[in-house]
């Protein structure tokens, strides 16, 4: 009697075949996980561009958001800015816009709360197009929160409820940590904190908004105030180079040949003062560089360029970039 075969060849074969599809099974999820993963990153969880704001002091702190509200967010810091208010006071604007409509300008709330700030036509903020004017509404507020004795020592959620009289009182505090981050970059207190992808944000079906020179300074001039740039003149040729100074101009000079904005900044040499309003300027243009169409910023020896993921800060690749003026470029 023969001995027994140590073992059966045939059914090895499924069994293998079994562990093969498994792996592959495997495998694709794990593919796809993985794009997942990487589309959020990307986008911020919901397909849109990214921008992303991050601390001065390298203690690991950021925020992520949407271009829409980069835009939102440099445009209130610009109207506090402008009225020579102190960073506080924007920090508490950007707080308070996060919790009220993080920091989307929506068209509906409670009751007739719109806007930026919820606020409401009945109780004498302004006509429902007012409010849903940015420049309008964070005006609005700052009017209100200055008149709040001692608000900048007062607790931020405190401050705000003043201002708000919110049925939700200490909802304000949550958001002082990215407000405080996203107030740094925007008054430029911090340099090259702010990045954004670039990518061309869309409204409705299809709609680009507009862009080009001539949009970023109109909006230059409806964020920050003609005010702002009367000692902003400057000669630009058909070569986009920078030629003498001129009298007091409305608005920052464009050469629209070349798509580009400069904006002079001061004689006062290389001071604290000039480079932090310098990268305010360089900071709200990368905020919104997705609705102006702005490819290129740069300031300081730095440029951000509006490449994917690679729209960050890096040491400027061109020389002329100095801390005497603010370059944006269009891509129009």
């Amino acid at each position: 009697m023969s001995e027994p075969y140590p073992f059966s060849p045939g059914p090895r074969p499924r069994r293998r075949g079994r562990r093969v599809l498994r792996f592959m099974a495997a495998f694709v999820v794990m593919t796809a996980l993985g794009a997942y993963l990487v589309v959020q990153y990307l986008t911020g969880g919901n397909g849109t561009p990214r921008c992303m704001v991050v601390s001065g002091t390298d203690d690991g702190a950021s925020y992520a958001f949407t271009p829409e509200q980069a835009a939102n967010a440099a445009t209130i810091s610009a109207v506090g800015t402008s009225r020579d208010l102190p960073e506080r006071a924007v920090t508490i604007a950007l707080a308070t816009a996060l919790q009220e409509s993080s920091l989307r300008n929506i068209d509906y709330g409670d009751r007739d709360s719109l806007g930026l700030f919820q606020q409401r036509p009945s109780q004498g903020w302004g006509t429902k197009e007012q409010i849903q004017d940015p420049v309008y509404a964070a005006g609005e507020f700052y009017e209100h929160l200055v008149k709040v004795d001692g608000y900048e020592e007062l607790p931020l959620t405190v401050a705000a409820q003043r201002v708000q009289r919110s049925g939700f009182p200490e909802a304000y505090a949550k958001h002082e940590p990215d407000a405080t981050l996203l107030a740094a970059a925007l008054t430029g207190r911090t340099a090259a904190t702010l990045t954004c992808e670039g990518r061309r944000e869309t409204t409705g079906v299809g709609t680009v908004y507009a862009g080009g020179p001539d949009a970023v300074r109109a909006a230059l001039v409806r964020d920050f105030g003609g005010a702002r740039y009367e000692v902003a003149g400057a000669v630009v040729d058909s070569e986009n180079r920078a030629g003498a100074r001129t009298p007091a101009t409305p608005s920052p000079a464009v050469s629209s040949a070349a798509g580009t904005v400069i904006i002079p900044l001061s004689d006062a040499g290389d001071s604290a003062e000039v480079r932090q309003r310098g990268w305010e300027l360089a900071h709200w243009a990368v905020a919104h560089a997705s609705r102006l169409g702005v490819e290129r910023v740069s300031y300081a020896g730095r440029e951000w360029i509006a490449e994917g993921r690679a729209g960050a800060w890096r040491k400027a690749r061109q020389a002329g970039t100095s801390a005497a003026e603010v370059r944006i470029v269009t891509g129009q």
